[in-house]
């Protein structure tokens, strides 16, 4: 790799540290709960990192969201965007967030391919597709969530530092994403239905008697117990793919592992939240409770969540 100019690798400056920093934490906190509560469980330089990356998605990802007319503008700021984030990785940038992400990149050794893996991922929103199975649903949540996964992984670290460890964790990692990714797509069917979208496999929704247009105008949930039982499938699907996920936690670095636990324990109760409403998340938007979020924090901070808890913590 060519060298370059300035340096990043250094630790972010006190000037800096009061701004960019606030910029990417108040994303990350006005955005993802789950994610902003279990960054306060990292060391502050991998907190920043971590931040960094999820703001800069959050940013592709609401270009691409802007409806109607600015759908072409959309495109273009996306495009822009995307540009000046690799130009970052090279250059000082005017921006706060690329500038945290660009040191992140450089401290950790972030992925470059897995960056543009994500950028290409949000762009095919931009000419949504109904996915036919879960295949190609899984190839979607798998740029536009198990890239992510990478990224972060690689700020998380691994313990011990070896390369099979940290092959096994951004594998495992990557399957985490896709578990949030088919889980914030359960949570969000009405609100994508809004926007023209639905990420359902078409196969999946014919066995069980519906059509994408049933999804699109909301008449999917007077299914009753034909669409609570389509739901339940998905819902097993994404539980199976957490299950599959977690023992990744317990690779990574000593730093980090309570941030693991905690993200993806947290991120999975949105879906008792789905169950909880009758699987109808076509006229509101569910959630995990606060409590429920600060009590797998606590235990993973304690050191005992483990791969399931029982019901007393569910929260209200």
């Amino acid at each position: 790799m060519p060298a370059r100019s300035f340096d990043r690798s250094q630790p972010w400056t006190a000037r800096r540290r009061s701004g960019d920093e606030r910029v990417c934490a108040a994303i990350a906190s006005r955005h993802a709960r789950t994610f902003s509560l279990a960054g306060r469980l990292l060391p502050r330089h991998k907190r920043r990192a971590a931040f960094a990356i999820y703001a800069t998605c959050r940013v592709a990802d609401d270009l691409v969201d802007q409806e109607g007319p600015y759908a072409d503008g959309g495109r273009r700021a996306l495009e822009r965007f995307r540009a000046a984030a690799f130009r970052a990785l090279e250059a000082p940038s005017d921006d706060p967030i690329l500038r945290e992400l660009a040191t992140a990149v450089s401290r950790f050794s972030i992925s470059t391919s897995a960056l543009t893996e994500l950028f290409d991922g949000v762009a095919l929103d931009l000419d949504h597709r109904q996915p036919a199975d879960w295949p190609e649903l899984a190839r979607y949540c798998q740029a536009v969530a198990g890239s992510v996964g990478e990224m972060t992984a690689a700020v998380l670290g691994t313990d011990p530092p070896q390369p099979a460890n940290a092959a096994r964790v951004v594998y495992l990692a990557r399957q985490l994403g896709v578990a949030m990714q088919l889980t914030n797509i359960l949570r969000d069917i009405g609100e994508d239905a809004n926007r023209g979208r639905c990420y359902l496999p078409a196969d999946e929704l014919a066995d069980f008697g519906f059509g994408p247009s049933d999804v699109l105008n909301g008449t999917a949930i007077a299914g009753g117990a034909r669409w609570a039982a389509f739901m339940a499938t998905q819902v097993a699907r994404a539980r199976a793919l957490y299950a599959e996920a977690m023992p990744g936690i317990a690779l990574l670095a000593p730093d980090a592992e309570a941030c693991g636990r905690a993200c993806a324990e947290g991120y999975a109760r949105i879906l008792d939240a789905v169950e909880a409403a009758g699987y109808d998340t076509f006229t509101r938007r569910v959630s995990a409770s606060r409590l429920t979020l600060l009590r797998v924090a606590w235990r993973a901070w304690r050191g005992t969540a483990g791969p399931e808890l029982d019901s007393a913590d569910l929260g209200s």
